[in-house]
């Protein structure tokens, strides 16, 4: 495990399990609140859907660009901008799913969660309250992992599975960072464009164009936020011009490249989920 604050600005320490859990696609770690005040924390988009297992006093809240509000242990799915996080002395154990896995550990599709922030207890009824309150027990991060960990294998293991094409065909669309043909990706699972849509669509919950816009995103602001220039980053990611990743940044986050490269949740993220390749 390690334990950081991701820099002067950020109000974070940032606990990481040792080792990969047992179910791929799935990575966590633990945030503490450290500041006297308030925590206002702009988030930006992820190609993963995440939980966020409260476990500490503080309460976790999350805003909404609609202006509703969601407090405690949540779901958050595939949000563009204006999502933000708040509140004071928050504790809590965030795990991000792959589209893969995420079907099965949910219950439900991911496509039910597309610009959608839910509690736990709306999705999972009394086994939200039992994590919870076994979470708030644990005097440790490696506990708290391992019981999070457990959790999400047992869901995993009873859970509906994803098609086999699909699956193969979102791990090529992260392995080539979104840079991929859709018709050639139904052509190599022998499916037609059409059908290849409608599943992953039902089971990913984001069609495949749009799901490798936001891989592609997903890899361009990190590396801005890595201090990588827009021009370089836009012609090595894919993008047609400078302009076409800006529109992208924009679309996806609410701000500019050169703003969204300073968020703090980004800094958090290259601390908390480096090393973890992509599922």
């Amino acid at each position: 495990m390690r334990s950081t604050e991701p820099g002067a600005s950020a109000r974070w320490t940032v606990a990481r399990p040792a080792r990969s859990g047992p179910v791929a696609g799935v990575s966590m770690a633990g945030f503490r609140d450290v500041g006297d005040g308030s925590v206002d924390v702009r988030v930006v988009p992820h190609p993963a859907v995440s939980l966020a297992l409260e476990c500490g006093d503080g309460p976790l809240v999350v805003d909404v660009d609609t202006g509703r509000h969601r407090r405690g242990s949540l779901v958050v799915g595939y949000m563009h901008g204006g999502l933000r996080v708040r509140g004071s002395k928050v504790e809590c154990v965030q795990v991000r799913l792959s589209p893969v896995v995420a079907y099965a550990v949910l219950g439900v599709s991911p496509a039910e969660l597309d610009h959608v922030v839910v509690t736990l207890d709306d999705l999972w009824g009394r086994d939200a309250a039992r994590i919870r309150e076994r979470l708030g027990e644990a005097r440790s991060w490696p506990d708290r992992f391992a019981l999070t960990e457990a959790l999400i294998a047992r869901r995993h293991e009873t859970g509906p599975s994803v098609d086999p094409e699909v699956a193969w065909a979102w791990r090529r669309i992260a392995a080539a960072r979104g840079r991929v043909r859709i018709d050639a990706l139904a052509a190599e699972v022998g499916w037609s464009r059409t059908r290849l849509w409608s599943r992953f669509r039902a089971q990913i919950g984001l069609a495949p164009k749009r799901a490798a816009k936001l891989v592609r995103f997903d890899h361009a602001v990190h590396r801005l936020a890595a201090g990588g220039d827009a021009a370089r980053t836009a012609a090595e990611g894919g993008y047609v011009d400078q302009s076409h990743l800006h529109r992208d940044v924009l679309a996806f986050s609410g701000m500019t490249p050169a703003t969204v490269a300073g968020q703090t949740w980004l800094a958090v993220d290259g601390l908390a989920w480096s090393g973890y390749a992509s599922p």
